[in-house]
């Protein structure tokens, strides 16, 4: 926005400063005229035996005034041009540091030294939002390099193939294609997962009441000839669990979750078991699996986009490493909180809650 030029806050201020002294300085001078009118005698003796009279100390009292006025004038001035740069200084740095941060520069921190108070709460509410600003900027990079490569390496590979086809004409074409088809596939899959988490972050769906039980006996059915295929057997329990958001996305993440947890089994003798909860205000669901120990350290590192989890059971329907990653930013998107922790026995236990949608009106 274009504004017109006007003086600085510290003028203003030491202006500011400078008239309330002057205005007090007038308020005091007259009340002491007010007093030498209205309190002294015409005549008053004074010690020694002389005279004073009421207009001669009058007279006098006009020029003295003049100058005390004029000295609070240059006082003011000064004093308040001193007191305002005082007082704006950590402003100075707030802005130095505004003016950085819209060069780019993220990594610097004002931290305003001194007692708590206003200017210092701006202080560090700016390099709060700094840090947040510098790691959602590095991770949206790192997320940029990711895909990048992750889409590459299809087309990589598709180039390759095409080249040996060109090259040797005579190989079996059928061969070719197939494995063609799979790549094109998987570039597929890579590309609608990544506009699914575009979709996700922008919250662009209009919320609606969602019952958690119902998407999870859908997506554990959808996903049965999977867990047949690789010999897991999924169970589901709970109670009803409204919550409210998109049924589209939820259902989304429940599928995802199960995915996962089938495809990161025990392979020919796993499980999986999916399970609703409502209490007091949120709504819960919960995906636990068999599967290989897992520490801590590791399993919080899951749903970073593009980990595919390297250390666990691997299959050939492994997905694009975005499964987590997805479930992570609608359980965000719905202001719910995902938690992952590793199960005792092996395997991890995966926990979406998300606040509860209000009770139906009954009619």
């Amino acid at each position: 926005m274009d504004r017109e030029p006007g003086p600085s806050v510290r003028i203003r201020l030491t202006l500011s400063y400078a008239g309330f002294l002057m205005v007090a300085g007038v308020l005091l001078l007259g009340a002491m005229y007010w007093y030498l009118v209205s309190s002294l005698p015409d005549v008053t003796s004074v010690a020694g035996g002389h005279l004073l009279i009421r207009s001669d100390l009058l007279r006098g009292f006009l020029p003295a005034a003049v100058a005390v006025m004029a000295v609070l004038l240059v006082v003011g001035l000064l004093g308040g041009w001193i007191l305002a740069g005082h007082m704006l200084a950590p402003l100075t740095r707030i802005t130095y540091a505004t003016r950085l941060a819209t060069r780019g520069s993220l990594a610097h921190r004002i931290e305003l030294p001194g007692r708590q108070d206003e200017f210092r709460e701006l202080a560090d509410a700016f390099d709060g939002m700094l840090a947040r600003l510098e790691a959602h900027v590095a991770e949206q990079r790192r997320f940029a390099a990711n895909a990048s490569h992750e889409l590459r390496t299809p087309l990589a590979i598709s180039k390759s193939l095409l080249d040996v086809a060109h090259a040797t004409p005579d190989q079996d074409m059928g061969r070719l294609l197939d494995r063609l088809r799979v790549v094109n596939t998987r570039a597929i899959d890579l590309t609608e997962a990544l506009l699914l988490l575009s979709r996700a972050e922008q919250r662009s769906f209009t919320p609606e009441p969602v019952d958690l039980s119902l998407l999870a006996e859908e997506a554990a059915e959808a996903l049965l000839p999977l867990a047949e295929e690789q010999g897991v057997t999924i169970e589901t329990r709970g109670e009803i669990a409204r919550a409210n958001g998109s049924q589209a996305l939820l259902l989304q993440l429940t599928t995802n979750l199960v995915h996962n947890a089938i495809v990161h089994n025990l392979p020919g003798h796993g499980a999986v078991w999916v399970d609703t909860a409502a209490g007091p205000g949120t709504v819960t669901l919960t995906v636990e699996n068999t599967g290989e120990k897992l520490g801590p350290d590791f399993v919080s590192t899951l749903t970073e986009p593009f980990r595919r989890g390297t250390e666990r059971v691997r299959t050939d329907h492994a997905g694009v490493g975005l499964g987590l990653a997805i479930v992570q930013t609608i359980a965000q998107a719905h202001h719910g909180t995902l938690t992952l922790a590793p199960r005792p026995a092996g395997g991890i236990r995966v926990t979406v809650e998300l606040p509860a949608a209000a009770p139906p009106v009954e009619p």
